[in-house]
């Protein structure tokens, strides 16, 4: 009984902060787009409506009420699921954001993948072979990855591979004659290829992946590299390290059984940081390979002065994030018996 009664505590604690933290997502991205020069109304109606016809648009928006009554009425509707109507295409926000959010996570996991596969192995190999040529060729690879500006190396991709050596396609999720030849299913364009059977479609949407995919995958390298490196070398300095040297522990077995064992849940903090970065912050990438994801969404709403899809864009971004945490949470306790 004691036992259940703690796990309600901690399931209603968790559950009031997750609760607590989306309404202050709410309320700062409310605020800040109340603070922002750019009137949406007048971004509706144009610069040459009528000052009565601007008063009327105002008015049916809500506008013209109290700070605090706005934010009232749009939590209300957030939390029925209703983000507004986009200003530049008068489609429900919450549709669009549907439609282009699979686009972001088809491209934000598989450079995950990336970094996870090739990052972990380079940090663990660096922080063993400190100080030699591997350690410092792993740790210039890092700092390539978060020196050189993404949208460059995304755009030198394209000349290389695209333009010079014709390798992979080009911009985009699918080559321009295939756009309409695929019915949506998952949104994963990959997948939906596949659902289809259409092996040439799928090849495809792979080639036109795998560019911007690999780009993102080096930038989370980078930060995985160099964080498992840096965690790696705190437990090969630790007296139970010696101890298995002295008692003849095979030098695999220190490494990937004990060390990796003990730096795992600090670990999975390190990924998971890194994917929700990935999902959130890919716009140049998406940008350079006009690649119709929610990075691109959102760098399209602000320059169109679009601040209903922004908010709601913001608010899926944070959600996301919070998402993670509890994700990261829960593998905290599979992983870590002392987290129970």
């Amino acid at each position: 009984m004691l036992i259940k009664s703690r796990r309600l505590r901690g399931f209603l604690r968790t559950l009031a902060s997750v609760l607590t933290t989306l309404f202050g997502l709410l309320l700062v991205t409310f605020i800040i787009s109340r603070m922002l020069p750019a009137d949406p109304v007048l971004a509706i109606v144009g610069d040459h409506a009528t000052e009565d016809y601007v008063a009327r648009v105002r008015e049916e928006l809500g506008l013209n009420k109290p700070i605090l009554v706005q934010f009232w009425i749009y939590f209300t509707h957030v939390i029925q699921g209703d983000l507004g109507q986009s200003i530049r295409t008068s489609q429900p926000i919450a549709h669009e954001l549907m439609n282009v959010f699979p686009a972001t996570l088809e491209l934000a996991t598989l450079g995950t993948i990336i970094g996870i596969i090739l990052g972990i192995p380079l940090g663990v190999l660096a922080a063993v072979r400190k100080d030699t040529m591997v350690d410092h060729v792993v740790r210039f690879l890092g700092l390539v990855g978060y020196s050189v500006p993404i949208f460059w190396l995304g755009l030198m991709g394209l000349l290389v591979f695209y333009a010079k050596l014709d390798w992979l396609p080009g911009p985009g999720r699918l080559d321009f004659g295939y756009e309409d030849m695929i019915t949506p299913v998952t949104g994963l364009m990959t997948v939906d290829t596949l659902i289809a059977g259409d092996m040439d479609l799928f090849k495809n949407a792979l080639g036109h992946l795998i560019l911007p995919a690999s780009l993102l995958g080096y930038f989370s390298l980078a930060y995985i590299s160099r964080m498992t490196r840096s965690l790696m070398l705190g437990q090969l300095s630790q007296e139970y390290i010696l101890t298995a040297r002295v008692k003849g522990v095979s030098e695999a077995r220190i490494i990937w059984k004990h060390a990796m064992g003990n730096i795992l849940v600090p670990l999975i903090t390190v990924i998971a940081l890194s994917y929700g970065n990935l999902l959130e912050g890919s716009v140049l990438t998406e940008t350079v390979f006009a690649w119709r994801g929610l990075g691109l969404y959102i760098t399209d709403s602000i320059f169109g002065q679009d601040m209903p899809a922004v908010m709601g864009g913001t608010i899926v971004v944070g959600a996301i994030f919070i998402v993670i945490n509890m994700l990261t949470d829960v593998a905290y306790r599979l992983l870590d018996p002392r987290a129970k």
